[in-house]
């Protein structure tokens, strides 16, 4: 755990937190598709990513899910930051995109460093600032792009954090994931096949090139 604190995150935190890190910290490993956090769950812990990706999603009052953002190796949720600090519910539910090394901070740790260590509250600002980027860049998408257009920046999304040539989600996961319809994906995807982007296969899709044009 000590040597991958500090490949991913000795160049933010002084030697003194990340030492406290690793007396404190609880090291744990997460397969894909495995949850992390449940919405209307209490959060006991931060997570540190080491390695791999977390999806995160927001619910609406009819149990439709809307993918927000990932979370990669060097970065945490703000989101369940903030449910830490003010011990509230989550509103979100997080899911391992891939197999993930994570490193769970406790959450009385997180109060008492925000103020002893500068390097970890400019962390923690960093993150909500980053964290909010992206929410508002997925509420962009929503509100400007068309649904092929969506979709074309989803899977390059899902190609960056997944690190492989393949993505293993059904039509119907897609469609879920950016709250349409499982008839739209499929012919938008039909469509991207078409036009040699990527080539469909049972229940995952090959990238042969996200770069041309739509």
């Amino acid at each position: 755990m000590t040597e991958a604190l500090n490949k991913h995150y000795g160049h933010l935190f002084e030697e003194e937190l990340l030492n406290e890190i690793t007396e404190v910290a609880i090291y744990k490993e997460v397969a894909e598709g495995e949850k992390l956090i449940e919405i209307g769950s209490y959060v006991r812990s931060m997570p540190l990513l080491i390695s791999g990706a977390i999806k995160v999603f927001r619910e609406d009052e009819n149990g439709d899910e809307l993918l927000l953002y990932f979370i990669e190796a060097g970065e945490t949720c703000a989101t369940t930051l903030s449910c830490c600090l003010r011990n509230k519910k989550s509103e979100i539910r997080a899911i391992a995109e891939v197999d993930t090394k994570l490193i769970m901070i406790p959450i009385q740790k997180m109060d008492v460093w925000m103020s002893q260590y500068k390097s970890w509250q400019n962390f923690v600002l960093d993150s909500y600032q980053n964290r909010l980027t992206e929410m508002l860049s997925t509420i962009d998408k929503i509100a400007f792009l068309k649904m092929d257009e969506r979709l074309l920046h989803y899977l390059q999304e899902k190609l960056k954090v997944g690190k492989a040539a393949y993505i293993n989600n059904t039509h119907q996961e897609i469609a879920d994931e950016l709250n349409t319809s499982r008839v739209v994906i499929s012919r938008l995807l039909k469509k991207m096949e078409n036009n040699g982007l990527i080539e469909l296969q049972r229940n995952r899709i090959r990238i042969i090139d996200l770069e041309k044009s739509i």
